[in-house]
C-alpha cells in the first residue's frame, strides 16, 4: 500500500530567493517548503505525501484556511495537494517527529506511519457520470490501479537497469476495468463493482462498444479462468475532459490472463483483436537509467500536452515484459505526473 505518511530524512535544505521565513527542504524526490531553520540536512521528519487527507488534530490546523475539506464520504480534513510559495513548488508536508507522540524516537527511516496517525487518500466522491449502483467491491483478480509515483520511490530508476521499457501517456480520467471469472462478467471503477442498471455512464460505454462480446469470445476460446481488462474511462464531465473528447472513450492500460499481468506486444495483441484502444505509447527502449537518470529528467520528459491542447497529466513506465519489484512489492510500474498539471488542475 502506498506510504501516504512516512519517516524519512531530509537530505538537502535549499534557500528560496527573497523568503526570510520559508525554504526548501527536499526527502525522496519531493521537495517541500518549510519554516526557516526548521530542519537541518540529513534530520528525519513525518513526511506526508500530496494526496493525503489528514484528520483533524492539533498538528494540522495551521493549513485549516488553505486545506480543510468536509465531504459526505471523507468527512473532515484537511487535504494535502501541490502548492506554490514564492515561486516554489511544494509537494506534500514536512513536520518534525517530535510532534507526534505516537511515533517512537528510534524509529527507522521509512517507516510507514500512516494507519497511526489516521492518514487516509484523497478520494474524489464519484458523480453519477462515472459511478453507477455499488453491488460489492472489486472482484478478486482485478487489483486497485494506483501506481508507485517515481517522486516517492526514486530508487525505481535504478530498478529498471538493463531492462526493455515502455513509456505510455498517463490519461486524465476515472479508472475503470472490465473482468470475467467462472461468476460472470464484471464492471467495476477504482473500489467497486457496478450494477448495469442504467445509472453507470462506463457500462453505457461497455455496451456502445460490445466489449463483454469481445471479452467472453477471447476468455472462451482460449479456456482462461481469468480474464481482466484496465484502462483509464474519459469522457466530458470527467475531470475537466482535459482531453477534450466529444463522447466517452475507455483507454487500456493493463491486461491480465489467469492471474498474471502480460507484458506490452500481448497487451497489444488481445487489443487489436477485442478492438480496443489502449493508452497511447510514447517511448519504448533500453536501461532507462542511462537516458533518465534523475527524478528531475524523468519530470521533464512528462511534461507536455494532450492532442488537443489540455495539459498532459503525466507519464506510465514499465518494462515490456513484467517484472516483480520487491520494493514496491509488486510488478515493476511508476507515474512521473507532470508537475505543471498539478499546478493548474488539482481542485
Amino acid at each position: 500500500m502506498r506510504k501516504l505518511a512516512s519517516v524519512q530524512r531530509i537530505w538537502k535544505i535549499e534557500p528560496i530567493d527573497g523568503a526570510d521565513r520559508i525554504e526548501l527542504a527536499y526527502v525522496l524526490g519531493w521537495q517541500c517548503v518549510v519554516n526557516r531553520g526548521q530542519f537541518r540536512p540529513m534530520d528525519l521528519a513525518v513526511y506526508f505525501e500530496i494526496d493525503s487527507f489528514l484528520p483533524i488534530r492539533p498538528e494540522f490546523e495551521f493549513m485549516r484556511t488553505s486545506s480543510y475539506r468536509k465531504t459526505d464520504i471523507m468527512g473532515e480534513g484537511f487535504r494535502l495537494r501541490t502548492m506554490k510559495f514564492r515561486g516554489q513548488i511544494s509537494q506534500g508536508l514536512l513536520l518534525p517527529i517530535s510532534e507526534f507522540s505516537e511515533i517512537a524516537e528510534d524509529i527507522e527511516p521509512g517507516s510507514d506511519v500512516t494507519e497511526i496517525l489516521g492518514v487516509r487518500k484523497w478520494e474524489i466522491e464519484e458523480k453519477a457520470t462515472t459511478g453507477g449502483t455499488v453491488i460489492g467491491s472489486l472482484p478478486i483478480d482485478v487489483p486497485h490501479t494506483d501506481e508507485a509515483r517515481i517522486q516517492a520511490e526514486p530508487d525505481l530508476i535504478m530498478d529498471f537497469a538493463g531492462l526493455e521499457y515502455y513509456i505510455s501517456t498517463k490519461m486524465d480520467g476515472s479508472s475503470h476495468s472490465v473482468s470475467i471469472d467462472e461468476d460472470g462478467f464484471h464492471v467495476t471503477g477504482h473500489n467497486y463493482e457496478y450494477r448495469d442498471d442504467g445509472k453507470s455512464a462506463f457500462y453505457e460505454l461497455v455496451k456502445r462498444d460490445d466489449i463483454e462480446t469481445g471479452i467472453r469470445r477471447y476468455y472462451e476460446e482460449n479456456n482462461l479462468q481469468l480474464l481482466t481488462v484496465q484502462g483509464e474511462f474519459c469522457a466530458p464531465g470527467i475531470q475537466k475532459n482535459r482531453l477534450k473528447l466529444s463522447r466517452p472513450e475507455w483507454y487500456v492500460f493493463t491486461v491480465r490472463v489467469d492471474g498474471k499481468r502480460v507484458g506490452l506486444k500481448k497487451m497489444q495483441e488481445i487489443c487489436d483483436e477485442l478492438n480496443l484502444q489502449m493508452v497511447p505509447i510514447e517511448e519504448i527502449g533500453t536501461d532507462l537509467p542511462s537516458r533518465y537518470p534523475t527524478v528531475e529528467a524523468l519530470l521533464e520528459r512528462a511534461d507536455g500536452e494532450y492532442p488537443k491542447g489540455g495539459r498532459k497529466e503525466g507519464i506510465v513506465i514499465r518494462p515490456t515484459e513484467p517484472v516483480y519489484n520487491d520494493r514496491i512489492s509488486a510488478a515493476l510500474s511508476m507515474k512521473v505526473v507532470n508537475n505543471k498539471y498539478l499546478l493548474k488542475n488539482e481542485d
